[in-house]
């Protein structure tokens, strides 16, 4: 174990063989000071829900499900575990105190308790997409509750469970790219256009206020259109601020990935054992929940349950996301694929442009979207704006 030290004092140890860029150009996270809801333990997660398939208990193969045999889940159901929902023993609308989540200390680690992941991926040269050898790193993070915010009075988009993610893409060493994750979708930008530590060396990112979405910035962030956030409120709004740090290096598991090779038969006709695309730095540490291929919290609330609303189609209660296996750990592009990844490009700056400015000018002027008589503007808190 190597140790990560600040002003002297000794902070977390990182195991043997963690490449130092990785370390070195490591996010740097601020916590929104509005936000209930902290980063959270994996392990602790999994001892407040259970797992279920049609709003049913399932057997477990071997009791209880921890981070190191949660991939037996798998082999549940019909589905090869993904219908599978990992729930909360608690009505989630009491705000049971686990979904808080810990506090950060004052160096932005969480003690004990393992809140995010780090996972290298080897990419080559990306067929010449890039002039030197690709890697990948993912800076996974975890929340047990995520609170989707108000539109138009309604509360709508909660949900038991949350991964986001930041996606650092290195060429020989040196970081070239980042990827911040905003709800199903996200923003790609150069390294250099970033905001830094005062070393200048990692880049830092802002968790909203409930929702967790990644932001370069702080302030207002408006994500109504695809692909165009408007740093004022419109309808869908995110608020960032320069709340408490969170320091990924102090709080995680450490991966390589290696994109398993096609299934091939073995000798006797049978499909030869599926390998683990993820090897830790620790060889003591869980591998099998990074292979889970459910979901991390409770299925979408049905229509006759009376802790669910609906706006348009928009429910108060969604269901629970699926893990780090599912978030594009192979993507070629800075971001992975979507429905909206076609108009998807990378910033090399932190404004919106020329034509973004010139879109939310009109959009600004337009009453439908929050001036006087129109639709009620709102954080993700619920406080209205202005």
């Amino acid at each position: 174990m190597a140790d990560i030290k600040g002003n002297g004092v000794r902070k977390t140890a990182v195991p043997e063989g963690v490449p130092q860029y990785v370390l070195d150009h490591a996010p740097l996270l601020h916590l929104s000071t509005k936000d209930p809801y902290l980063p959270s333990s994996l392990a602790a997660h999994l001892t407040h829900t259970r797992p279920q398939i049609a709003f049913a208990d399932t057997a477990v193969p071997s009791p209880p499900p921890t981070l190191s045999n949660l991939d037996q889940l798998n082999t549940v159901g019909s589905n090869g575990g993904t219908d599978v929902y990992l729930s909360s023993y608690d009505d989630i609308t009491t705000n049971p105190k686990w979904v808080e989540g810990i506090m950060p200390d004052e160096n932005g680690g969480t003690g004990d308790e393992k809140t995010s992941a780090i996972i290298v991926v080897e990419k080559g040269y990306l067929d010449g997409k890039e002039k030197g050898k690709v890697v990948d790193v993912f800076y996974f993070y975890f929340w047990s509750f995520n609170w989707g915010g108000v539109v138009l009075g309604n509360q709508l988009g909660d949900h038991v469970g949350d991964w986001e993610h930041n996606m650092i893409r290195f060429v020989d060493g040196a970081p070239k790219y980042v990827w911040y994750s905003q709800h199903a979708n996200g923003e790609a930008y150069t390294f250099a256009a970033l905001k830094k530590d005062a070393a200048g060396k990692r880049p830092l990112v802002y968790a909203a206020n409930g929702s967790h979405a990644l932001y370069p910035t702080p302030g207002t962030h408006d994500h109504t259109l695809p692909n165009l956030n408007l740093p004022f409120a419109l309808l869908l709004v995110d608020d960032t601020d320069p709340g408490p740090l969170y320091d990924p290096i102090l709080t995680s598991y450490y991966y390589t990935y290696t994109p398993p090779p096609p299934a091939t038969p073995s000798s006797t006709g049978t499909p030869a054992p599926a390998l683990t695309p993820f090897t830790p730095f620790a060889p003591n540490d869980p591998i099998s929940y990074l292979t889970f291929r459910g979901r991390w919290g409770d299925a979408e609330f049905p229509a006759a349950d009376a802790r669910q609303r609906d706006l348009l189609g928009n429910k108060k209660f969604v269901g629970g996301p699926t893990g780090p296996a599912d978030k594009g750990l192979e993507r070629r592009e800075v971001w992975p694929e979507s429905q909206w990844s076609g108009g998807q490009r990378i910033r090399g700056g932190l404004g919106v442009g020329g034509l973004g400015a010139r879109v939310g000018a009109v959009l600004g002027r337009l009453s439908c979207f929050g001036r006087k008589g129109g639709a009620r503007r709102v954080w993700v808190s619920g406080e209205e704006v202005g």
